[in-house]
């Protein structure tokens, strides 16, 4: 059986509107498919069988907007800031850093994560696809499902899968959690929803949000004045609301019923005890204060809180906000040195609190961005893609110009902590001077996802029947594993 076609052979062409209206057909294509089915042998076995896992729970850490590999866990030559330098001169515009193991160095700003290299794994030879035109949400829709858009169906979220496959840890808490991303109230909110979702699989085994989570228990816990009776008196307008919508019309049993499904587990976390993982008000105020920096480094003790509760995937995003965060289209110096403030301290206390509560063995933290950055180059050497950096300079005048503005794919950082993976190892190379492209081991989205897959104890071969046609959980099912990162 062919697995299922990427559906334009010209994806460099894919502008915003061609992406909003092909994320919207497939999205419509998923509801109204019917049940996912399991692909199983002549014998009614299953198709593929699953690795043993080394990890249960999954936390990635989405450094939204393209985080600058030069400025963070790839540093190259600095050179400061001077009025006069040539542009071409500067790699990094942050002097290196040594860390707790001797032949990884990391930037300046990252002092935190530098004492904690010894417990994980830094790739340096991530590889993304050069797609043309940069456009974010369609990057990071590649990164979050394993598929370049457009599609003929919509496809799950990695967590999603996880969430299907795997099912949930504590059957009381979302078996996949977003925390940190508003999908309202901000630019490109469509292209974002577009995978921010379960696609085929159903709604239940979609994002449960929560875009601030200082204010995460408010989601968990039921309206003032709301009785069960009340509640349930809802929840059968729902029923019927569901019924004559758009979806009623449209979407196949399947998908109306993983919606209400969705809906009862909701109710369910509602009169959980459980629910209390999502009050950061019961942290003590001494590790509260360790964690906050913002709503990352909330987000992140909620995910510490989350994962001893049993939850099976959660996202802490820095947000994508298009020019914002670490979408550096000018004072990329000035905005990175910000950014850094932001992670470094609640990434190394989550690592640490995880470590010390037995958790980080069997949990697997990434922490991953859509792409990197460079000074000069767009994409990559001898691409299409349109020059976005809005601060152009030969030479620097003013501090504003001096910083990684334009999209670099040739290779971009990653790194993993616990979940059975080496500790205090360094895999891959790139080069030292431009083009930063790997020279050493490259690691495709596809070969990535199935080395997390396979952490997690799913077949990079696992897929499901959709459309008469198999659609796997790494693209086509060819990624392949990594295994030197396994320890």
């Amino acid at each position: 059986m062919r697995s299922m076609p990427i559906a334009s052979n010209k994806p460099s062409h894919l502008d915003r509107r061609q992406f909003l209206k092909s994320a919207g057909t497939a999205t419509l294509a998923a509801v109204a498919t019917g049940a996912p089915r399991s692909i199983v042998g002549a014998q009614g076995e299953p198709a593929v069988k699953q690795p043993n896992a080394t990890a249960d729970t999954c936390i990635l850490l989405w450094m939204a907007g393209g985080m600058a590999a030069p400025e963070t866990f790839d540093p190259k030559r600095y050179v400061p800031f001077e009025v006069g330098v040539p542009a071409e001169k500067i790699m990094s515009t942050f002097p290196a850093i040594d860390t707790v193991v001797d032949n990884i160095k990391i930037s300046a700003g990252l002092e935190n994560i530098a004492k904690f290299m010894d417990r994980g794994t830094l790739i340096r030879s991530h590889v993304l696809a050069d797609l043309g035109h940069i456009l974010h949400s369609r990057h990071q829709y590649h990164w979050h499902t394993g598929y370049v858009p457009p599609q003929t169906v919509a496809a799950p979220h990695m967590g999603s899968w996880m969430a299907k496959v795997l099912g949930p840890r504590n059957p009381a808490i979302p078996a996949m959690i977003d925390i940190g991303q508003r999908l309202e109230g901000i630019g490109e909110k469509e292209e974002l929803k577009a995978f921010h979702t379960a696609g085929f699989l159903g709604s239940e085994y979609g994002p449960f949000l929560l875009p601030y989570p200082d204010d995460a228990i408010k989601a968990v816990r039921p309206p003032e004045g709301m009785t069960p009776s009340r509640f349930e008196n809802r929840y059968r307008h729902y029923e019927k609301l569901v019924a004559h919508s758009p979806l009623g019309r449209y979407a196949s049993d399947y998908h109306q019923e993983s919606m209400l499904r969705s809906m009862e587990n909701a109710h369910r976390l509602l009169s959980s005890p459980e629910r209390t993982a999502f009050d950061l008000s019961l942290e003590p105020k001494a590790s509260y204060d360790q964690y906050n920096t913002g709503r990352f480094g909330l987000g992140c003790l909620l995910a510490r809180r989350l994962t001893e509760a049993g939850a099976r995937f959660i996202e802490v995003t820095t947000e994508y906000v298009p020019f914002e965060s670490w979408d550096t289209h000018e004072n990329g110096h000035t905005t990175a040195e910000k950014m850094k403030q932001s992670i470094d301290r609640p990434v190394a206390q989550l690592i640490l609190d995880l470590e010390q509560r037995g958790l980080l063995d069997r949990t697997l933290v990434i922490l991953a961005s859509e792409f990197s950055r460079d000074m000069m180059i767009e994409g990559i050497p001898g691409s299409n893609a349109r020059d976005q950096s809005r601060a152009k300079a030969d030479k620097m005048e003013e501090l504003k110009q001096y910083g990684l503005h334009r999209h670099f794919t040739g290779s971009s950082s990653v790194l993993l902590f616990g979940g059975g993976m080496k500790r205090g190892f360094l895999y891959g190379e790139t080069a030292e001077e431009r083009p930063c492209l790997v020279t050493k081991d490259p690691i495709s989205i596809a070969d990535l996802h199935a080395t997390i897959y396979t952490a997690m104890g799913i077949s990079p071969r696992t897929a499901f029947e959709i459309e008469e046609r198999p659609f796997y959980v790494t693209q086509d099912g060819t990624g392949k594993p990594v295994m030197e990162l396994f320890a």
